[in-house]
């Protein structure tokens, strides 16, 4: 018989309560407990009141080769010291990941895959911004080379007053 330590809700609508049972694998959440073992009422203002273990029957339980879920094992872990092999095993197993994740350079959980797109975003940002600034530099030096040669062009067209006078003159020779 496989026993699990796990959490069973109580309580009404919008007012959760846990009782911490050890149980049969095979039995439904709420089935049949074999032992109950502590309670947990996330709503209590007294963080002392919150958690009500019993240390010697979990430390039992786990030692008979119970399993922990991860909820229980992780507040047996904060409030008892009690630590369940299989829950050590996942620690260890997480942590070698994340030391593989680091060394590889990928990020390892969710906050840090949000963070790199993020940066990325920001760099491709940064990357346009760069990009629009030099069109715009170029626009502006080849709209000043174009008002440079027509300025060029409309000296050469003007002819001098001189020059008007003498076509003028000839003009009326003719």
């Amino acid at each position: 018989m496989a026993v699990k330590i796990r959490m069973t809700r109580m309580g009404r609508r919008h007012r959760p309560f846990f009782r911490i049972n050890a149980v049969e694998g095979r039995n439904p959440r709420d089935g049949r407990i074999l032992e109950k073992l502590g309670h947990y009422d996330p709503l209590e203002k007294d963080a002392d009141k919150q958690y009500v273990l019993n240390k010697e029957r979990i430390e039992f339980w786990i030692s008979q080769g119970a399993i922990a879920s991860d909820t229980c094992a992780e507040i047996f872990k904060k409030q008892l010291d009690v630590l369940s092999p299989q829950f050590e095993a996942k620690l260890q197993r997480r942590a070698r990941a994340r030391a593989i994740a680091r060394k590889l350079g990928k990020p390892f959980t969710e906050a840090e895959r949000i963070a790199v797109v993020k940066a990325a975003e920001a760099v491709e940002v940064a990357a346009k911004a760069a990009e629009e600034a030099a069109a715009a530099k170029a626009a502006e030096k080849e709209a000043a080379a174009k008002a440079a040669e027509e300025a060029k062009s409309a000296e050469a067209e003007v002819p001098s007053e001189e020059a008007k006078a003498d076509d003028a003159g000839e003009e009326k020779t003719e």
